[in-house]
């Protein structure tokens, strides 16, 4: 036998070298049998070789030549003078071989027609002998059981000019399912960027992939290069049309989707340029400018005013030279007085509203404190009835019901994709690093060598494919299900939704390429290639598969499928992260993903999901803590990011607590009296400070309770917000009133309530015009559409007005019972102790206002400092103003996180290794009619599709990464439903016998029951009965070799239809984003994907049939966190300006029709709004949804700050600006800086300690500016613009008081007439005091104060109407 195999063999060889190489003649011809060298079991193609057969071209006739047609167009040379060499079963194996191709490349008749074109001069051409050489031959035995020899091996002979002509042509081919190159899956481990002509032709003669059934060795030789050629071999030079060309067979050109040269030139749309003045910054030019324009006309303000004082001085010199100065009772002879006629109407006004206030007050705050147990009483039954809403009451913890509107686009589109087709699942993922591990070098047998990092290492990928497998068979009990619940109740099965089990969860991994079995993983074989012989292992398979993740088969002998176990393809950015261009074997981390169906929160199966999320943070959390992994790695549940959000809320509540206590403490001690050591713990105010933080937590309960009632819920930023900013209102008034009625002396004949009632009468007009101002603009700021926004402003609207009416009745009560404690000399926590000392009846001033009034006010008003301190703060407002322009928008979604959780390295990881971004989908609504010619054009991309259709504008986008944010085009269902129904596809047949004739027989099926095709005749495009009819079972059709486009677990869930009338509902197209790492990108990413989605819209809507109100939006599980930083600089403004308004109108109307200052008010809280913008962009905090809120938030503190300063103004009656100025400093300005100031720094120092970033950034630094700069403005800036443009003093005022004065005046002329008509007593007549000159007493300071005079115990009160 060995030496007939010998024989045989010689034999064999002097064949091959006696063949000659000549027109008109075969190499080969006709079948043999099965290649002995393949593996017939795993060959994806039965591996049929020709019969060596050296002879001369076959004329072909009748079925033969009608094949060949078919077949082989390109071959025909009329019915008389077609030869061939190839018979009719050569014929049907090619074209079953070409078919698998087709599949993929019908989408370009030129590149299909030219890659069928290369394999039919190989395997028919007339003059094969002249391109074809035969290497190898084996005997075989063949079909007909004798023994011939077959062609397992040869040569083909190219010419570079048709091979690249005919690669150009299928180099840029799309692949609608994935977005990919078809290039790519026939290229081996070349991908798509690397593959050339060479490397194309080498894999489709490689019959380890298979898909060849022999070794073809392609040759690709130079026009004019005969070197090494054998003698009469001609490279084969035919013509390879060009992509944009159509076909002898009526093939159109390819689309530009497929085919460069088909497209128009494509403009590079603009970019929006920065704006710019004179070649600068546009915002700094115009910020510079508004600072030397109101600089300018602050010093020509100054410099007017000079020359108009100094003229005054001027004439009064003159005046006093004619003799005039001082009377006898030491009255200035040129002080005006005040005529009646001199009073406006505003004055008017003025002077009825403060007197209307401060009686009624006067008279509630004496009803009040009479009868304090009952008021108490009565308010704490109202508080309770609010509060106990609290037991409905629902916190809102979902940052989609937060801060997305119900009715915003992004969450209307949300609704419809979810409701429509399925919410995008849950992901769960790990990203696995392997830092300080040494990578190695790999000498590929059949890639080369190729570099693989640390991680990409054997042992490794035994480790995760081993936590792989721990947390697949994650079982737990369920409640809900009341049973064992696993992965294959929750998982995303896309091959599989209705039953799955565990190996149809999508799970995508590394291992996955080896379908998780360690045996794949541990395969090896020796291979030889090209005469040499080496071993292929895992890694071979792993290049490989990594390169072309499509493949039922890897080229190498191992013969392992690149498919995951659920049967799709992972694709390489799903598994592997941090490689440079398509070097991923040199990739720096692995990625393990499971992806869990997205159910909705009322389905029992949602917390089914959360429960196997929760086993599933276990698993890796022990992982990550056992020293013996060998993994760095960072990990997240679709649940993490609200679970830290709610720790981290728990965490920081002490935090608050302590915040809370340190200012209890404050309060406590700053309202005391300390006088006297002895008195100390009768003076002190612990219970009346602990009274005042028990309203304003009275009033946040009543105010949330309320809502819990009406159905509004609340959310954790409520309860860390509105207390503290109804603390700082609330502590302002109570240090105005305490502070007050300290500084006030009780009158002889007046009752304590009586005193109380009185003081309230003058202080109780400023508190309401500050919480009046505060509680409108918290309600219109409830206009916002933001959740978060509205929810906030109306609960702190409400707390606010619950605030004041609480101080108006139960802390007057809780005064009313201290001031009587205080009277009887009672300690306050020891209530049966009293104190011999007794109470000095005197004003108390504590040791701020007198400080203020000698030192602070007088420096603060010094003439230099005042235009020092003007023109500070107009640079301050300036600059910030240019930094206004440049505050960052957005909220990166780590800083949501607490310090130190694992989210944080999540995030880092996400940014720094993946390499795509997330899914964007373009989405149809109903309206359009897809079935039609016009509608499937208007869609697809592939040949005669239109050149602006919508997934060719998607491509047209992605050409501009660094502009639309798209990196890898949509897939198209249409596309590949179009190639599906294409009878060269073999995808879509009918049963021609049996009991299912007639109807759709899938690929897999044998093709002798299944004769027919869908489309009956050879058609591009399907009518509409059969587009109806087909679809559903291109969607149920599950992809596999034989029909790679089917449409299961692919499009199953992208298509819509009525089940009645078969009408396309709706439909969506996926494409990929470019990776996006910040809010910035991810907004500028929803601004342009809605930018193109409208232009298709328009395109689409010009389709005939298509409805007017048709519409494409884009949908990405992102969009409803970003779509707000599309608006919300205008939506803040518009909230800002609502607020900002009635702090204007209240202010106007309580100050009687006070237009200046309401006027100067409303400036100088824009002033600390924008310097608080400002300060946010130098200090890192971006603008926002959370720092709107507090800007809200800022304007209500301003107006604590300003209004109560500007009222104080208002009323005074002091002379000058300046003098009234000192005065509402020292006496308001005291109250005010230990009130608001005080009481809120404190408190906020304490959030520093903070875990949570966002309570740190947006609580504590924000706040922390808030309060600074209300200070700054309030105590500082206003007191000085006020010295220079408040408003004059109220004549109405000046003329009641010159009028009372004159009453009292004659009343005491009568009187001492009266005496001494009938007595003659001796007297002592007491004069009103008046300012002195050289020969009069010393005055009053206090023109405001009661002038007494000592007449028969005579005393003429003048009521105090400057009091705050």
């Amino acid at each position: 036998m060995v030496h007939v195999a010998a024989l045989i063999t010689f034999l064999a060889c002097v064949v091959l070298s006696g063949a000659q190489h000549e027109p008109g003649f075969c190499a080969f011809y006709e079948e043999c049998g099965f290649n002995p060298l393949v593996d017939n079991t795993t060959a994806l193609i039965p591996p049929t070789v020709p019969c060596l057969n050296y002879s001369p071209a076959r004329h072909l006739t009748g079925a033969h030549y009608s094949r060949l047609i078919e077949v082989c167009p390109m071959l025909d040379n009329g019915k008389k003078n077609t030869y061939a060499c190839c018979s009719m079963k050569q014929l049907k194996s090619l074209e079953n071989s070409l078919r698998l191709s087709r599949v993929i490349l019908l989408r370009c008749p030129a590149c299909a027609y030219n890659f069928a074109h290369l394999h039919c001069i190989n395997t028919c051409s007339p003059n094969q002998t002249q391109t074809v050489e035969v290497t190898k031959v084996m005997n075989i035995t063949t079909f007909q059981n004798t023994t011939d020899t077959a062609v397992v091996a040869y040569k083909a002979f190219i010419s570079t000019t048709f091979a690249d002509s005919a690669f150009g042509s299928c180099k840029n081919v799309r692949i609608p399912a994935t977005g990919g190159f078809a290039i790519g899956t026939m290229c081996g481990s070349y991908g798509a960027t690397q593959c050339t002509p060479q490397y194309w032709y080498d894999f489709q003669g490689d019959s380890s992939n298979g898909l060849a059934p022999l070794d073809i060795d392609f040759k690709l030789i130079k026009e004019g290069n005969t070197t090494g050629l054998p003698e009469g071999v001609v490279p084969y030079n035919g013509r390879a049309l060009k992509c944009n060309e159509t076909t002898p067979t009526k093939g159109q050109a390819c689309s530009c989707q497929d085919c460069t040269e088909s497209c128009q030139m494509i403009q590079i749309p603009p970019t929006t340029s920065p704006f710019t003045l004179l070649g600068e910054d546009g915002y700094l030019v115009v910020s510079v400018i508004v600072f030397c324009l109101l600089t300018f006309a602050f010093l020509l303000y100054l410099f007017v005013a000079c020359f108009l004082r100094s003229r005054s001085r001027k004439d009064e010199e003159k005046g006093r030279g004619k003799g005039k100065g001082k009377d006898q009772n030491c009255n200035d002879v040129n002080q005006p007085l005040i005529d009646p006629s001199e009073v406006t109407c505003t004055d008017r006004n003025s002077l009825v509203a403060q007197a209307f206030l401060s009686s009624k007050f006067q008279f509630w705050g004496t009803l009040m404190a009479t009868y304090p147990l009952t008021v108490l009483l009565l308010s704490a039954v109202v508080v309770a009835v609010f509060s106990a809403g609290l037991k409905s009451i629902e916190l809102t913890t979902d940052p989609v019901e937060l801060w997305s509107a119900i009715n915003s686009r992004a969450r209307l589109e949300k609704e419809f994709h979810d409701t429509t087709f399925d919410p995008f699942f849950r992901t769960n993922q790990l990203i696995l690093t392997a830092p300080g591990r040494e990578g190695h070098q790999y000498d590929s047998l059949l890639f080369g060598r190729t570099n693989f990092s640390g991680i990409v290492s054997k042992a490794l990928i035994m480790q995760l494919l081993e936590l792989q497998t721990r947390i697949q068979n994650i079982e737990f009990w369920s409640e809900d299900l009341n049973r064992t619940a696993s992965l294959k109740d929750v998982c995303f099965a896309p091959l599989n939704p209705v039953n799955p089990s565990l190996t149809d969860c999508a799970v995508n991994s590394l291992p996955q390429y080896f379908q998780n079995s360690v045996n794949n993983i541990n395969a090896k074989v020796n291979m030889t290639e090209n005469g040499v012989t080496a071993e292929v292992d895992w890694r071979d398979h792993l290049i490989y598969c990594l390169n072309s993740p499509l493949s039922f088969k890897d080229i190498t002998d191992l013969g392992l499928s690149c498919m995951a176990d659920y049967g799709a393809p992972v694709f390489p950015f799903l598994a592997v992260g941090g490689y440079e261009g398509e070097n991923f074997t040199d990739a720096e981390a692995l990625i393990l993903t499971f992806s869990l169906n997205n159910y909705a929160r009322d389905n029992v199966k949602f917390k089914v999901a959360m429960q196997w999320e929760q086993e599933f943070l276990n698993i890796v959390q022990e992982y990550q803590n056992n020293p013996k992994t060998n993994f760095t790695f960072a990990y997240m549940a679709e649940r993490s990011l609200e679970d830290e959000i709610n720790r981290t809320t728990a965490e920081d509540i002490p935090i608050f607590m302590i915040s809370y206590a340190v200012i209890f403490v404050y309060i406590a001690v700053a309202l005391g009296e300390y006088s006297s050591l002895k008195r100390i713990l009768v003076d002190s105010k612990f219970l009346v400070g602990l009274g005042g933080i028990l309203v304003v937590g009275c009033s946040v309960l009543a105010s949330m309770g309320f809502y819990s009632w009406i159905g509004i819920p609340s959310s954790l930023v409520i309860l860390q917000v509105v207390p503290f900013l109804v603390l700082a209102v609330g502590a302002d008034n109570i240090f105005i009133f305490v502070l007050e009625y300290q500084r006030d002396v009780r009158r002889p004949t007046e009752t304590r309530e009586e005193h109380i009632g009185r003081v309230l009468g003058n202080v109780a007009p400023s508190m309401l015009l500050c919480s009046l101002s505060e509680s409108v603009c918290f309600f219109l700021g409830g206009l916002s559409t933001m959740p978060a926004v509205k929810s906030f402003a109306l609960y702190a609207a409400l707390a606010v007005l619950m605030d004041f009416v609480l101080q108006m009745t139960a802390f007057v009560a809780l005064l009313s019972l201290d001031a009587r404690r205080q009277d009887n000399n009672r300690c306050e926590l020891l209530c049966c102790l009293t104190v011999k000392t007794q109470r000095a009846n005197k004003p108390n001033e504590g040791f701020l206002l007198p400080l203020m009034r000698k030192y602070y006010a007088p420096a603060l008003l010094n003439c230099y400092t005042r235009i020092i301190v003007m023109v500070v703060f107009i640079f301050m407002f300036c600059a910030s103003l240019f930094l206004m322009f440049h505050v960052t928008v957005g909220l990166d979604q780590e800083l949501a996180m607490p310090k130190g959780s694992y989210m944080l390295d999540y995030f880092q990881y996400l940014y720094k290794y993946f390499e795509v971004g997330v899914p964007v989908y373009f989405v149809t609504k109903k309206g359009y009619n897809f079935s039609t010619l016009a509608g499937m054009n208007g869609v697809c991309s592939s040949v005669g599709c239109d050149e602006y259709s919508l997934t060719q504008k998607i491509q047209y986008a992605t050409e501009f990464p660094d502009r639309s944010y798209l990196a890898i085009p949509a897939n198209s269902w249409v596309d590949d439903y179009i190639d599906w129904l294409n009878p060269g596809s073999g995808c879509c047949r009918l049963y021609s016998s049996g009991p299912n004739i007639g109807k759709f027989c899938p690929a897999s099926e044998e093709k002798n029951i299944c004769h027919f095709n869908c489309l009956g005749i050879i058609s591009s495009r399907p009518d509409v009965a059969k587009f109806n009819r087909f679809l559903p079972d291109f969607l149920g059709n599950r992809p596999d070799l034989q029909c790679p486009k089917g449409g299961l677990g692919a499009y199953d869930k992208a298509v819509v239809m009525d089940k009645d009338t078969g009408e396309i509902l709706a439909s969506r197209f996926m494409a990929y984003h470019t990776p996006l790492t910040n809010s910035q990108e991810f907004t500028a990413a929803l601004l342009r994907a809605r930018e193109l989605a409208h232009n298709i819209t328009m395109g689409m809507r010009q389709i005939p049939g298509t409805a007017p109100d048709f519409e494409v939006f884009p949908y990405t599980v992102t969009n409803v966190f970003y779509e707000q930083y599309l608006t919300i600089v205008s939506e803040g403004f518009f909230t800002i300006s609502q607020c900002l308004v009635p702090t204007f109108v209240v202010c106007c109307l309580l100050l009687g029709l006070d237009l200046r200052s309401g006027f100067l008010n409303l400036i100088t809280i824009i002033m600390i709004t924008v310097d608080t913008v400002g300060v946010m962009t130098l200090w890192g905090i971006d603008y926002n949804a959370v720092a709107l809120i507090n800007l809200v938030t800022a304007v209500g503190i301003s107006v604590e700050f300003v209004s109560h300063m500007t009222r104080s103004f208002a009323l005074s009656i002091k002379p000058t600006h300046v003098e009234r100025a000192k005065e509402a400093t020292a006496n308001m300005g005291s109250a005010v800086f230990a009130g608001v100031a005080m009481t809120n720094l404190p408190g906020i120092l304490v959030l520093a300690l903070a875990k949570a970033q966002l309570i740190q950034i947006f609580f504590f630094r924000l706040n922390l500016v808030i309060t600074l700069l209300g200070m700054a403005h309030g105590l500082i800036f206003l007191p000085v613009l006020l010295s220079y443009f408040g408003p004059g003093v109220n004549k109405a005022v000046l003329l009641q008081l010159q009028q009372e004065k004159e009453k009292a005046k004659q009343a005491l002329e009568m009187k001492n007439h009266l005496k001494q008509a009938y007595e003659n007593i001796s007297y002592e007549d007491t004069e009103i005091k008046q300012e002195p000159d050289s020969s009069c007493t010393e005055p009053s300071k206090h023109v405001d104060r009661p002038s007494k005079m000592k007449e028969s115990k005579v005393e003429v009160k003048v009521e105090r109407i400057d009091s705050f």
